[in-house]
């Protein structure tokens, strides 16, 4: 059997026992897949669930997804959040189908069996049975029979949730310097501009390897060039935390000049295009740092990014080995002004799935899954910047992305 060969027992074989090479196969093979779900998704990480504004009354509800599995998240009477896997007890069915809204139980459309906002089943139709004939057995206790909970912890606003019992709190999980970089962007009480789902046909692991990925940005996106929104040549670099497989990126910018080092060093660079109107990449220096672009990833599948003023969470949803989902929620806050909203909303159609910047990204995940169908041996590179998977205080590396790969052979046991 080949290196690149399948073993039963561990799923996909490396080629080493290093990070610098990534096998083809790990965006191809199913078992592989299955497995992730129990190890990064059901492991020990910790998953974006929602905002915590959209749980504001006791009652309120959002439900999602933590890779496959579906879950609900709810704020308690007692003003707690509680996230528990969204299946009945009784026969397995889905529990809750809308999205979102407020309620005071949970009630199962199959049998009736119902549930409080903590996830603790509290009844069960016709239980006694009817004229005392039928019924459940007298040994059958309810408190017994409770939905899956998942632990959750609230930082920056934003709501995560995972089924481990072992992973640290979250800001130790993050790391320091990633817990800076989500709290440097959420530093307000957010809410929600507006969202949008788009399918994309690759495995959910190209879409994270991409947003890690700064060698990119300026080959594929020639309006980040064009425009001056991010260059490699900018102040920047990238914080990764021990385990790698949280990170973030920054790029800074002189707002007050713009320079000319892309054309002094002969890289790719500007196009003759320009824009009829510029107010959409026109922006301000909200946070006072000069920093133009911000891209932080949670592992395994949250990204929270900042490109001059368009906040937004994006959120990978696995749907398949060769399909997944990307959610984008695009973010104003509580300090907003009606010029600051304006503004995000014009620089909102930089990302999403039309984006200026983010339809190249939109496709190439799906270029890649082509390439690979049927033609999945022997392994990608990721040699930019060096083998290991630190922080680095420049941007044309692939450091981040050997840094998923720490994190997810770690988990995976391979």
């Amino acid at each position: 059997m080949s290196q690149f060969e399948l073993d039963v027992e561990h799923g996909v074989s490396w080629p080493s026992n290093g990070i610098s090479e990534v096998p083809f196969q790990v965006y191809t093979d199913q078992d592989q897949y299955d497995r992730e779900q129990t190890c990064l998704f059901q492991g020990p990480t910790w998953n974006y669930l929602c905002l915590e504004v959209e749980l504001d009354k006791p009652g309120d509800f959002v439900s999602t997804t933590v890779g496959e599995v579906a879950v609900i998240v709810a704020r308690d009477t007692a003003e707690d959040i509680n996230a528990f896997v969204n299946r009945c007890v009784h026969r397995g069915n889905l529990l809750c189908m809308k999205r979102q809204g407020n309620v005071k139980k949970f009630t199962c459309v199959y049998h009736g069996w119902t549930y409080d906002l903590k996830g603790q089943l509290t009844g069960v139709s016709f239980e006694q049975g009817i004229q005392n004939k039928g019924g459940m057995p007298p040994e059958f206790r309810k408190d017994e029979h409770t939905l899956r909970r998942l632990r959750v912890a609230v930082l920056g606003g934003l709501v995560f949730g995972t089924f481990s019992d072992e992973v640290p709190d979250i800001e130790d999980w993050l790391g320091p310097d990633v817990t800076r970089g989500l709290l440097r962007v959420m530093n307000r009480t957010p809410h929600v501009l507006g969202r949008n789902t788009q399918v994309l046909p690759n495995n959910w692991k190209l879409y994270i390897e991409n947003v890690k990925d700064t060698y990119h940005a300026s080959i594929l996106h020639l309006f980040l060039t064009t425009f001056k929104i991010n260059k490699l040549t900018m102040p920047g670099g990238v914080y990764i935390n021990p385990d790698g497989g949280n990170h973030y990126t920054f790029a800074k910018h002189d707002y007050g000049a713009e320079g000319t080092e892309y054309k002094d060093a002969e890289m790719r660079s500007e196009s003759d295009l320009q824009l009829q109107d510029s107010s959409i990449v026109e922006s301000v220096d909200e946070y006072g740092d000069s920093i133009s672009v911000q891209i932080l990833v949670v592992f395994p599948g949250m990204v929270l990014q900042q490109v001059r003023n368009t906040i937004a969470i994006r959120v990978v949803r696995p749907r398949g080995v060769d399909k997944s989902e990307l959610e984008w929620i695009h973010l104003g806050f509580d300090t907003d002004d009606e010029a600051m909203t304006e503004r995000r909303l014009r620089q909102g159609n930089l990302i999403g799935p039309a984006g200026y910047i983010a339809m190249e990204d939109g496709f190439i995940g799906g270029f890649v899954q082509r390439a690979l169908r049927y033609n999945s041996d022997g392994a990608g590179i990721v040699m930019m910047g060096g083998h290991e998977a630190d922080s680095q205080p420049f941007k044309t590396s692939e450091a981040s992305i050997r840094g998923f790969w720490k994190h997810y052979r770690m988990l995976m046991g391979r």
